[in-house]
């Protein structure tokens, strides 16, 4: 069976959203931060991190979601057919992995952005990343004008996109009341079973 690894409140909530939706068999397992068993499989101790049954690990959410669309073809949640579909979908997991997801850091680690550990260097980071995160929320929000979800229909990209935006949710001082597309959008993805399903699952599990 397919094992899911996974910690509350960080992206790996995208890949177990996706499973949910595509109705896979699989197991969702707390990996504790610089657990033993996480670091066997994963040397960076990040999460999400997925191992199939032979002991094939896979790291990195978004290669993470590509491979359970390819394992999973009749999910419905690969994005438009075609080689400008598929690369509508590359680019919108490029987006949330290498620009949206990354804002975030200097918002929650801040001290590992500046060789300054006064308060107020660090707030300064903070003030950055949150620009930084603004900036791209207003791209998110341009994307999404006229649609219920990132790509049109339904995908993987909104399961993904879905963790981020509730960080912003919290970490931004008006929220997200700045973009009606992307709050509508959390709005979507919240009133979601299988999302509420996935977060309550989360939110009690405890780790093995």
């Amino acid at each position: 069976m397919t094992t899911l690894y996974f910690r509350n409140g960080t992206c790996a909530l995208g890949p177990h959203i996706a499973l949910e939706w595509m109705g896979a068999s699989y197991e969702a397992v707390v990996a504790p931060a610089g657990s033993a068993e996480l670091l066997a499989m994963n040397a960076s101790g990040a999460v999400p991190v997925l191992k199939e049954d032979d002991g094939w690990v896979l790291t990195q959410a978004g290669a993470i979601l590509r491979y359970l669309l390819i394992k999973h073809p009749d999910s419905g949640l690969g994005g438009e057919d075609g080689a400008r579909g598929q690369a509508e979908l590359e680019r919108w997991i490029c987006f949330l992995t290498g620009d949206l997801h990354p804002a975030f850091f200097p918002v929650f680690m801040p001290d590992r952005y500046t060789t300054d550990q006064s308060d107020d260097a660090k707030a300064k980071v903070v003030e950055a990343g949150i620009g930084l995160v603004r900036k791209n929320l207003r791209l998110l929000d341009a994307q999404l004008e006229g649609k219920e979800w990132i790509l049109g229909p339904r995908s993987v990209a909104d399961a993904y996109a879905f963790p981020m935006i509730r960080w912003a949710r919290a970490k931004l001082p008006d929220g997200l009341a700045a973009y009606t597309n992307v709050l509508a959008l959390y709005d979507r993805l919240a009133a979601d079973p299988a999302v509420q399903r996935t977060l309550k699952f989360q939110a009690e599990a405890k780790a093995p």
